[in-house]
């Protein structure tokens, strides 16, 4: 790809990664994500030349100009990250001038922008907005209901929020707990359109692996208690981001694990 190129792409990237990060940070909160960037500790409004997604970050040396104080490094990895996304799917230059490759590309793009947003809210707020999960699941409806015979995206849908909400509210009613929140349910249904009824239930598995291993390996380190919550979000995330992104490489890990 030419280089003049692939700049554009990753500056084309990296400013939606701007704009998620203030999802990121404003919609747990319930602020408006139209008002200018400032700093939350003085106040102090961001001007657009200091904006420019990576630039603005490097520049400031990561603190506020006014008082100093740091700037969260997510807000950069989020624009580098969303900027490697867009050249790892840009098609190239020949294939974005078809209509076809134009909106395979914006497909696969916003649904990584979700993607990340739940994974970072959920992992400081322990929630999945639903307003997210509606956008994703819109997105993967309209990819399943084009490119998937009905079967797939609705018997998808099916076991990834109706058995996982059974499994749940029966889990509740024996126990007296909840497993499952109800956004981590939402996200297996709209998974469940693109995914099918087989692929959701890998990621079921895989997350729940993950998250296991990883909740295991907390406690082993006292870095959490049995007691405390643990956000199942992300588990599902890098399991589904395999599974979309990389279907390669997960029928691989499949194949190892179970032999089909």
């Amino acid at each position: 790809m030419d280089i003049i190129i692939s700049i554009f792409v990753f500056f084309f990237g990296a400013i939606w990664g701007s704009f998620i990060s203030v999802v990121i940070h404003r919609l747990p909160k319930n602020l408006s994500l139209m008002t200018p960037s400032k700093c939350d500790n003085c106040g102090d409004s961001i001007p657009p030349y200091l904006n420019i997604p990576v630039i603005g970050f490097l520049v400031l040396l990561g603190k506020c100009r006014k008082c100093g104080t740091r700037i969260d490094v997510r807000y950069v990895f989020v624009e580098i990250l969303t900027g490697i996304i867009a050249l790892y799917l840009f098609p190239g230059i020949q294939e974005i001038q078809t209509s076809l490759g134009v909106l395979t590309f914006a497909f696969y793009f916003f649904v990584s922008l979700c993607l990340i947003i739940h994974f970072f809210i959920d992992l400081k707020y322990k929630i999945l907005p639903d307003s997210v999960n509606l956008i994703l699941a819109v997105l993967l409806f309209l990819y399943a209901f084009f490119n998937f015979h009905w079967s797939h995206w609705a018997a998808g849908f099916g076991v990834g929020f109706g058995v996982t909400y059974l499994i749940t509210y029966a889990y509740y009613k024996f126990k007296g707990q909840i497993g499952l929140g109800g956004g981590d349910i939402k996200l297996f249904g709209a998974l469940g359109f693109f995914l099918g009824p087989y692929g959701i239930c890998l990621n079921i598995f895989f997350s729940c692996l993950l998250g296991s291993l990883i909740g295991v390996l907390l406690i082993a380190t006292k870095k959490m208690n049995r007691e405390s919550p643990l956000a199942f979000g992300p588990f599902i995330i890098i399991a589904a981001s395999f599974q979309i992104f990389f279907p390669e490489y997960f029928t691989k890990v499949t194949k190892m694990i179970f032999g089909f």
